[in-house]
């Protein structure tokens, strides 16, 4: 009888219920909150890894919460939930930090014009081609890995947009869609080089004079945009005298995305052209001088223990 008096008037007490009552309200309302994150990231979040481990921090850290409000009310600071909610938004920004990156990266990558579809882009060490953004990924067509040049590997692979703010991002074709490429020619000692010098600029030209054109007003606008002196676009020429052969490097300008083939087309027609100069140019090739012999004498000691 006695329990059940104290009770009423526990009950009686319009103060208390109405701080029970709120601190249910509480309850609930986090309960429903982590439901409905969970909800969402099932929704939205697309890698089964990402989407595992952020619900299970959404519901640690609502557990969490639901500690903090049930020792504020217990010690009589409910009326501080407001230092509650800051530690709620610390632990969410700590637990889900790639995944906020991510978003903050998408709208990055948006207004800043990091890179969009269509780029042939290098991020967090993997080079391709850019062929769809979202708010939580960049998706590439891969190149390179176990082919050679820049061709395709079959792979489509999606990073996450965090990776812009974790390392450089190389875009091949952001402003200026052209790369500086290069390759070497040996040419024997005692061909003639002036004559191998003339074949190899003539067919850089004949080739390359496309590229050359098209880049020079596009060369104009990088360097009136950014602080860079200007450069050579015409294909240029150096000569190395080496041990064994003369050395002739092409440098030359080159649509980002026809590298290979314009090397392949470079150097098939300048081998045609050495081919009908009738020996006066000759291709060198890596040679080997012996020297001397080292003598070896075998002594056969079991012959002659038999002819004794």
């Amino acid at each position: 009888m006695e329990l059940f008096e104290n009770l009423q008037d526990w009950f009686s007490d319009q103060a208390l219920t109405s701080s029970i009552l709120k601190y249910l309200a509480w309850i609930v309302l986090v309960f429903i909150l982590i439901a409905w994150t969970r909800r969402w990231m099932k929704k939205n979040l697309h890698d089964n890894s990402i989407k595992y481990k952020a619900q299970k921090a959404i519901q640690v850290v609502g557990y969490l919460l639901i500690v903090l409000i049930t020792i504020s009310y217990f010690t009589g600071s409910i009326k501080d939930f407001g230092l509650a909610m800051g530690l709620l938004t610390a632990g969410i920004t700590i637990t889900l930090q790639e995944l906020i990156l991510s978003i903050a990266g998408s709208f990055y990558i948006f207004f800043v014009r990091v890179y969009k579809p269509g780029d042939r882009i290098e991020l967090n060490g993997i080079k391709g081609d850019v062929i769809d953004i979202d708010s939580m990924y960049t998706t590439m067509m891969e190149i390179g890995k176990w082919v050679s040049s820049d061709n395709y590997s079959g792979r489509i692979v999606k990073l996450s947009n965090a990776f812009v703010f974790k390392g450089p991002v190389y875009n091949y074709s952001l402003d200026f869609p052209f790369v500086w490429d290069e390759f070497d020619l040996p040419i024997k000692y005692g061909s003639d080089i002036e004559l191998a010098k003339k074949i190899v600029i003539s067919v850089a030209q004949e080739n390359l004079s496309e590229y050359v054109q098209n880049s020079i007003a596009q060369w104009k606008g990088v360097v009136n945009k950014y602080y860079i002196e200007d450069a050579q676009v015409d294909p240029t020429l150096a000569i190395t005298m080496t041990d064994n052969w003369v050395q002739l490097n092409l440098r030359y300008i080159v649509d980002y995305k026809k590298r290979r083939i314009t090397k392949h087309l470079l150097n098939e027609e300048i081998g045609k052209r050495i081919q009908k100069t009738n020996g006066k140019v000759k291709l060198a090739s890596a040679t080997f001088e012996i020297v001397n012999i080292p003598t070896v004498h075998i002594n056969d000691t079991k012959k002659t223990a038999q002819s004794d």
